[in-house]
C-alpha cells in the first residue's frame, strides 16, 4: 500500500513538471521589433494573450526571474511590463504569491453576435447593409475599369490619386476648409491615419493628450508606439480647458487628439469659444493637434459643426476623416489634410506603412463622387439617421429618466449613458446579451481602470422597429438587473459631467 501511494505522488509530481512545460511554452515569444522596447513587446504579447483568451482569468503569470530567464531579458524588463499590464487592469498581484490574469475589462468585439440577426446591435458604428449605395459604387467601379485600364492596378502617387483629392478638396468647402490637393493624403481608413501620424511626429516617450473618454483604437495605437497617454475630461461643450491649461504648464505633449463635433462615444460638442481656444493653445504651447472628424455631416439639431481645421489659421490642425461612416466601411479609405510643415514626413510614413492606398477603390471612389452626386447619398443617410435619432431620443428620455444618467446630444449617432454608480457596464452588457440586446461598455473608451458604469449606444444599424424593441428590453429588464448584480468593487471616480 506504501509503495503503490509513493508511485502514485510521483506519478502527481510528473504530470505537475509536464503542466508546467506546457504551461511555460506560450511565454517563449519572439522580442525581434528594433524600434519598440523589449518591455513594451512582452506588455503588448501578453496583453494580446489575455484578450485572445489564451490566458484565463485568475491564471498565474510565471514569476519575474523565471520569465526572464526564458526571454533573455533582465528582471527590470519583465517588472516594467507586468506594471504597465496592473495600471491597465490586465493582471493583479497578490503580495508573496505573483501575478494573476485579472477579468478583462475592455470590450472584445465578438463576431458570432455581430452576425446573429437576432440581435439588436446598439454597439457596433457601422451604416446598416440597406443603406449603402451598392449600386451607384458598382457602376462607379466598372466607369474606373472602362477609362483607367491597367493603370488601375498600378501604385499611385504617395499623396494618391489626383482627381480623387481634387474632389475631396470641394468636399471639403461644404466644411468651409479651403484645402489644395497638395496637402491631401489618401489613407487606408481613419486607423491608418492616426498610426501615420504617430510614425512622422511621436517618439517613444513621448506625451499625447486626448479626450476623456475617447476612441480606442487610438489609445492603441498611441500605446504601442511608446507614447504616454494623458486623458482630459471632457465637459458639456467640450474637453476641460481647465485641467488641459494646468497640465501644460508642466507638461508639453507633441499632439493631442480631439474629436470636436459629436464625438465618440460621449456625442458631445465643442463650443465654437472652446475650439478656437484650443488652437491658440496649440500654438502658444507648440504642439500639434489630430482632429478626428468623426461624423461632422450629421449635425441635427446643432447650430454649430464646423471643424477645427475650419478655424485653424496657424497650421496647427492635422484634419482626419474616413468615408467608412459616411458610404461604406468595407472600402478602407479616408484621407488627411496635412499642414505644410510636415507634409513631407508624412509621405515617408504612408509609404512605409503599405506604398499606396488601393488603386481600385481610389479610382472607384473618384468616378464615384463625380457622377453619383455624394451630397445626395449623405442627405438621404441624414434623414435616415435623424429619424432613428429622434426616436432613441424620445425613448431614452421617456423610459430611463431618473433611472439612468445621461445627456443627450445635439447630432450624430451615439448616446451614452451611465448605470447608478456601483454597478458594471461589462456586467449590464452580459446580462442584456441573454435577452437578445447588445451594447458596447465605457471601458473600451478609457485608458486607464475607471469607474464602470457607464456604456454607449448607437443606432447605426439599427432601424426604428429594432431600436424601440430594444430600448423596451433594456427598460423592462433594468431593474432586475439592478437588484441581482450590484458590484461590490470600488471604482475609481471618473470626471465626466454626468
Amino acid at each position: 500500500m506504501t509503495i503503490d501511494l509513493y508511485f502514485f505522488a510521483i506519478t502527481i509530481c510528473y504530470y505537475d513538471i509536464i503542466e508546467q512545460v506546457i504551461h511555460m511554452e506560450k511565454y517563449k515569444f519572439s522580442l525581434d521589433k528594433k524600434d519598440i522596447p523589449k518591455y513594451l513587446q512582452i506588455y503588448i504579447k501578453i496583453k494580446e494573450m489575455i484578450q485572445n483568451g489564451e490566458l484565463e482569468k485568475n491564471e498565474k503569470l510565471p514569476p519575474i526571474r523565471k520569465l526572464a530567464n526564458i526571454l533573455s531579458v533582465n528582471n527590470n524588463t519583465i517588472v516594467k511590463s507586468y506594471e504597465l499590464l496592473e495600471n491597465e487592469g490586465f493582471i493583479y498581484k497578490i503580495v508573496g504569491s505573483g501575478s494573476y490574469i485579472s477579468e478583462i475589462k475592455k470590450y472584445r468585439e465578438e463576431v458570432s453576435i455581430n452576425l446573429n440577426e437576432e440581435i439588436i446591435s446598439f454597439d457596433i458604428g457601422n451604416p446598416s447593409l440597406e443603406i449603402f449605395p451598392v449600386e451607384d459604387f458598382k457602376k462607379a467601379i466598372n466607369m474606373a475599369v472602362e477609362k483607367e485600364g491597367p493603370s488601375l492596378f498600378d501604385y499611385d502617387e504617395g499623396l494618391g490619386y489626383f482627381n480623387l483629392r481634387e474632389a475631396i478638396c470641394d468636399y471639403l468647402r461644404s466644411f468651409d476648409i479651403y484645402s489644395n490637393p497638395q496637402k491631401i493624403q489618401i489613407i487606408s481608413g481613419a486607423q491608418q491615419g492616426i498610426d501615420i501620424i504617430c510614425k512622422t511626429l511621436i517618439n517613444y516617450g513621448d506625451v499625447i493628450f486626448c479626450e476623456e473618454p475617447t476612441y480606442n483604437g487610438a489609445l492603441e495605437v498611441f500605446k504601442t508606439k511608446g507614447a504616454k497617454v494623458i486623458q482630459i475630461p471632457l465637459l458639456k461643450d467640450g474637453i476641460d480647458l481647465g485641467i488641459l491649461k494646468l497640465k501644460l504648464e508642466k507638461i508639453r505633449p507633441k499632439l493631442i487628439y480631439v474629436m470636436p463635433n459629436f464625438q465618440n462615444p460621449t456625442g458631445i460638442s465643442y463650443s465654437k469659444e472652446k475650439k478656437q481656444k484650443l488652437i491658440n493653445l496649440a500654438k502658444e504651447y507648440d504642439f500639434y493637434i489630430l482632429e478626428d472628424d468623426f461624423l461632422s455631416d450629421f449635425k441635427f439639431y446643432s447650430n454649430d459643426n464646423k471643424t477645427l481645421k475650419s478655424y485653424d489659421n496657424c497650421e496647427r490642425v492635422i484634419y482626419i476623416k474616413s468615408f467608412s461612416k459616411i458610404l461604406m466601411p468595407g472600402l478602407r479609405i479616408g484621407f488627411m489634410d496635412i499642414p505644410k510643415g510636415i507634409l513631407n514626413k508624412v509621405i515617408w510614413a504612408k509609404y512605409s506603412s503599405d506604398i499606396s492606398t488601393s488603386s481600385l477603390v481610389q479610382k472607384s471612389l473618384y468616378y464615384y463622387m463625380r457622377h453619383f452626386n455624394l451630397k445626395i447619398h449623405l442627405k438621404n443617410l441624414e434623414q435616415t439617421y435623424r429619424i432613428r435619432f429622434d426616436k432613441m431620443k424620445e425613448l431614452i428620455e421617456d423610459k430611463f429618466e431618473g433611472k439612468l444618467d445621461f445627456s443627450i446630444p445635439s447630432g450624430g449617432i451615439n448616446f451614452f449613458l451611465a448605470l447608478p454608480k456601483g454597478y458594471s457596464s461589462i456586467d449590464f452588457r452580459n446580462y442584456l446579451l441573454d435577452y437578445g440586446v447588445s451594447i458596447l461598455p465605457g471601458s473600451y473608451f478609457f485608458d486607464n481602470p475607471i469607474e464602470d458604469r457607464f456604456f454607449r449606444l448607437n443606432i447605426a444599424s439599427t432601424n426604428i422597429e429594432k431600436i424601440e424593441k430594444g430600448i423596451d428590453i433594456i427598460n423592462d429588464k433594468l431593474d432586475d438587473f439592478l437588484m441581482k448584480h450590484k458590484n461590490n468593487i470600488d471604482f475609481k471616480n471618473n470626471r465626466l459631467f454626468f
